[in-house]
């Protein structure tokens, strides 16, 4: 049996270390083209040649879920693995639904905090030392869910504006209580668009938030959540705003930063077949 030559092992051993995004239907949609906008595609143009943007979006997972199936997600250092350089979390949309009859994702707020702790100090993903990074769920507008959630079947609303808002405050002292975690606060940049979009609505006067049914006022969340939860194209681009200054700091501003921490070579110093070799830096 033949085997490979020395540089066929080297390119078959070759990985790009990773940015994962680990998270529920909220990170799984960062690959949607269909609006025009893609997160996943927005980030990977930043760092191509340099990283792998990995998608570990599930759709309906809570944190339960995210740990069970974490050791299958994030494998330990080895031969083979790629390094996990930066690893994005957004969970507690699924956590946040309330105890219904017809809905089971729920996690209790305690519960949820603890979870989030054992992912971000799981030992596949610390032994990685990667830059781990906690992003806050979106706000809710449960006036628009109320709807789809009667129409589905469900009794009430599997998801209320407040509690929702307490699992988004919960992932923020989660971030605060673990040196080293960033918090990326995605709840308070849309709710601060919604706002400055939303003409005659003052938050100041601490009446009900935007998408309460208390106050029954959807206003420019119905443009950034279109079915109450999900992201818009516009949301993402918010969301990508808020990520895309966290990456990439360790060649930004370096010399000749278009090629710095490339995984191969620039063309200009790519290698060349044994027998093509004379003809590197020649014009072609």
């Amino acid at each position: 049996m033949g085997g490979h030559t020395g540089e066929e092992e080297r390119y078959l051993k070759l990985s790009y270390p990773q940015i994962v995004l680990f998270g529920d239907s909220l990170f799984q949609g960062t690959a949607d083209v269909s609006s025009g906008f893609s997160f996943q595609a927005a980030l990977q143009a930043q760092v191509l040649r340099r990283l792998d943007v990995v998608n570990r979006g599930f759709s309906g997972y809570n944190t339960s879920n995210a740990l069970s199936v974490l050791p299958k997600v994030f494998a330990p250092p080895g031969p083979g693995v790629p390094q996990l350089r930066y690893l994005f979390i957004l969970f507690g949309a699924n956590d946040a639904c309330v105890p219904l009859p017809t809905n089971f994702q729920h996690v209790p707020l305690d519960k949820f905090k603890a979870n989030l702790k054992r992912i971000i100090t799981h030992r596949n993903i610390t032994a990685h030392k990667p830059k781990i990074f906690l992003i806050t769920p979106p706000p809710l507008d449960q006036i628009r869910v109320t709807e789809l959630d009667l129409a589905t079947g469900h009794p009430a609303a599997a998801r209320q504006t407040k509690v929702s808002a307490t699992y988004s405050e919960a992932v923020r002292q989660v971030a605060a209580e673990n040196p080293g975690v960033t918090l990326i606060d995605l709840h308070k940049a849309l709710m601060d668009r919604a706002v400055e979009m939303t003409p005659g609505f003052d938050p100041k006067k601490g009446g009900p938030a935007l998408g309460d049914p208390a106050g029954g006022v959807r206003g420019y969340l119905k443009e950034l959540l279109p079915d109450g939860l999900h992201l818009s194209a516009e949301a993402y681009r918010i969301f990508y705003d808020l990520v895309r200054p966290h990456v990439g700091g360790e060649w930004a501003g370096t010399r000749d930063e278009d090629r710095v921490g490339y995984v191969l070579p620039d063309w200009r110093e790519a290698p060349w077949l044994e027998e093509d070799a004379h003809l590197k830096g020649k014009s072609l």
